[in-house]
């Protein structure tokens, strides 16, 4: 008699190996050049901030970037708009990537920051892009799950493939967004980008967990915290940037005024 195996267990985001990381192998594979789609994300994002906070006067305000790993556009996409910005990030060795780019973030990144000129408000602060980076940045080690004990902090908050590629667990992926979304003020505008249909990923010698999510389950963990989020799939055969996942979404939206714990 066939005996079914037993469920396997997820692998959460406490069994992966972050301390052996590779950000250099991460960014030649994802940041080394432009991609369109990365583009189209940071015109979005531009966007979405610069409506929100060109119709009000309480900036410069607190942001954070949330697991932030080995990229520094969603900090580049906050930089006008704060007075600091804090790179949370659980990885060692992602740590001090960013540390490093603190200090003077590569030209890499540079075609990144193209994009963001568009709006005037980035455009203001080209000449002296590199030196508000440095003022404004602050790395700070640390799992996104003990946000909980910094409710309502930031007034702009960024999320970028941290929920959906920390674990196999739809349970902490809807974990993850809650507590990224509780950290935030209400009112606060905040930008989370999500890989569809991820399977798991590479980087370098080590295998990291991924959750498969659609634009409904990114929704529905969404909506506690944020009225009428807008989620964008984005899905071009040009957007798909490794194996293993089905194309990207991204949620643009404002923390509620409702603050759930």
């Amino acid at each position: 008699m066939d005996l079914e195996a037993p469920p396997r267990a997820p692998k959460l985001n406490a069994d992966a190996p972050w301390d052996a990381f590779d950000p250099h192998a991460y960014i030649d594979r994802n940041y080394r050049e432009l991609l369109d789609v990365d583009a189209e994300i940071i015109a979005y994002v531009r966007d979405h901030f610069g409506d929100h906070f060109h119709k009000r006067f309480e900036r410069p305000v607190l942001g954070i970037d949330v697991g932030a790993g080995a990229n520094l556009y969603p900090a580049l996409c906050m930089l006008p708009w704060c007075k600091e910005i804090t790179q949370l990030e659980l990885s060692s060795a992602n740590v001090e990537y960013l540390r490093d780019q603190r200090v003077n973030f590569g030209t890499g990144w540079e075609s990144f920051w193209q994009v963001l000129r568009k709006d005037p408000a980035y455009e203001e602060i080209h000449e002296n892009r590199r030196a508000r980076f440095t003022d404004t940045v602050r790395v700070e080690p640390g799992n996104l799950f003990d946000l909980v004990r910094r409710p309502a902090h930031w007034a702009i908050g960024t999320m970028f493939f941290v929920a959906e590629s920390m674990s196999d667990s739809h349970a902490e992926f809807r974990s993850a967004v809650a507590c990224f979304l509780r950290a935030l003020a209400p009112g606060a505008p905040f930008a989370a980008a999500f890989m569809a249909g991820s399977t798991g990923y590479d980087v370098g010698d080590e295998y990291y967990p991924a959750c498969d999510v659609d634009e409904a389950q990114v929704h529905e963990a969404l909506r506690p915290f944020s009225e009428n989020p807008r989620v964008l799939r984005l899905d071009k055969p040009t957007d798909m940037v490794r194996p293993g996942h089905e194309g990207m979404i991204l949620a643009l939206g404002h923390r509620n005024s409702t603050v759930h714990f």
